[in-house]
């Protein structure tokens, strides 16, 4: 079997006349799925063993296919293979060179598989290596934040809601709340990782084989859990694809909501940071402008990743049982999900630590917007006041700071007192920004010693992964 005469396919028994070029060109994917050569080795040799063991294949058969799929190996890797469109995919590209090598022992390899579930075999086995990856580079990123929350952790900084200051909190207490959200991504690539690690192989076209194969041995060889269930399913089963886009659009909305506060933080407005240069670029026109293009540019990315996840739905929305040539659209998007993801990962797993916060301008902004106001009403609380008469008591007080261009800190004790009688000289050590944050000393809070607490905790998460 040979791609010297394009009019010859491997299925081409029944057939009277070749395949359109157009066509041939058109339903190939060979242009992009070449990249699961190295996972489509591995399957077609742990499937080559287990027909020796069964007695399906020789001793000898098995020893000379083994030595022909690594010499295809490393063609492969060594860029001498040659792809052919008129091969269609990577699966019949890699045995048409197999039997070119060794002869009619090639032509026995695809005994009791199909390619259906030898596609379904090879992108459960890529996905479940390339998700080993991105949870590395992603635990990488989470070992940044906590690095420099460690670092920052009693750098004040005003905290929002509505992107208006709300309470003092720490820029430690900060990175760690990005880090949370990161640790609930490497659980959904976990969980994802569990549900695919089962082996559809063996379950040929749509109804199992003949042949006496032991399915279990080749799901233990590939280093699955067990094999898949119902060889109906096994074939056209693509919610591993669909579940491991979704935790990758989450996770990219999350990186999307830290870019957008990087961009702002960086900003002549805010000011709160500076990236490193390296991660930055410059105006062809404004000479003084450092931009931060690696945050604005995975902002923009996960439109790409959320649209991906939104072409396997609907690519799957509307198939009926079993395989369909539809599912060939599968593999582009997931792809190209995994680059995403992983390059984005890499950039902000160095860009990260190397952010230099600008204290004094976060310590000043904390100070606007009467940031302590809520301690000050529940001061009040605990002198006894009803809590909304303390609210109503702080907002004019707020309203006199305001007319008065004064913030709470600012204000004499016989100022504060105009608005309660309850309100006495030991007030001071909760309008502080430090008296703020410190009295906030419960796990989750944003106490100094909370934070590293919190990070030595999360640390430790990090270094079980291991």
């Amino acid at each position: 079997m040979s791609d010297k005469d394009p009019s010859i396919k491997p299925w081409g028994g029944r057939f009277s006349e070749p395949t359109d070029q157009f066509v041939e060109r058109f339903t190939a994917s060979v242009s992009f799925d070449q990249r699961l050569y190295h996972h489509d080795i591995n399957g077609s040799l742990a499937h080559a063993a287990m027909l020796e063991k069964v007695g399906v294949l020789t001793a000898q058969e098995l020893a000379d296919i083994q030595q022909g799929l690594e010499e295809i190996r490393a063609e492969i890797r060594a860029g001498t293979f040659e792809w052919s469109v008129s091969l269609e995919d990577v699966h019949m590209n890699i045995e048409a060179r197999l039997t070119d090598k060794i002869g009619i022992t090639g032509k026995k390899l695809h005994t009791g598989r199909s390619r259906n579930d030898q596609v379904a075999t090879d992108i459960r086995l890529y996905v479940r290596d390339e998700l080993t990856l991105i949870c590395k580079e992603l635990s990488r990123l989470q070992l940044g934040l906590i690095t420099l929350a460690k670092r920052e952790a009693k750098t004040i900084m005003p905290g929002f809601t509505h992107l208006q200051t709300a309470q003092p909190v720490t820029f430690g207490h900060h990175m760690l709340a990005w880090n949370e959200m990161l640790e609930r991504d490497y659980s959904r690539f976990q969980d994802c990782a569990a549900r695919l690690n089962q082996c559809p192989l063996g379950a040929a076209a749509l109804a199992g084989t003949t042949y006496p194969i032991d399915r279990h041995y080749s799901a233990e060889l590939l280093g699955f859990d067990r094999p898949t269930e119902n060889s109906l399913d096994s074939v056209s089963d693509r919610d591993f694809a669909i579940e491991f886009a979704a935790a990758a659009s989450v996770l990219m909305t999350h990186m999307s909501r830290f870019s957008e506060e990087l961009v702002l933080w960086t900003s002549a407005q805010f000011k709160f940071i500076e990236l490193p240069d390296r991660f930055c670029t410059g105006s062809s026109i404004m000479p003084q402008k450092k931009n931060p293009d690696v945050p604005e540019l995975i902002r923009g990315k996960v439109g790409r990743v959320n649209g991906h996840l939104v072409s396997l739905l609907t690519l799957m929305k509307s198939q009926p049982l079993a395989y369909n040539k539809d599912n060939q659209e599968d593999k582009e998007p997931i792809f190209d999900i995994i680059d995403t993801v992983k390059d984005c990962l890499k950039a902000y797993a160095d860009m990260v630590p190397a952010i230099t916060v600008n204290e004094d301008v976060t310590r000043e902004a904390a100070m606007r917007g009467f940031s302590t106001a809520t301690d000050l009403a529940d001061y009040l609380v605990r002198k006894g006041l009803p809590f909304r008469d303390a609210h109503e008591v702080v907002g004019k007080s707020v309203a006199y700071g305001i007319a008065e261009e004064k913030d709470l800190s600012e204000m004499s004790l016989d100022e504060l007192r105009s608005f309660s009688t309850d309100i006495e000289a030991d007030v001071f050590d909760v309008l502080t920004l430090e008296g703020s944050v410190n009295a906030r000393n419960h796990i989750g809070g944003t106490a100094p010693q909370q934070v590293l607490a919190a990070a030595e905790r999360a640390e430790m998460r990090l270094n079980q992964r291991a």
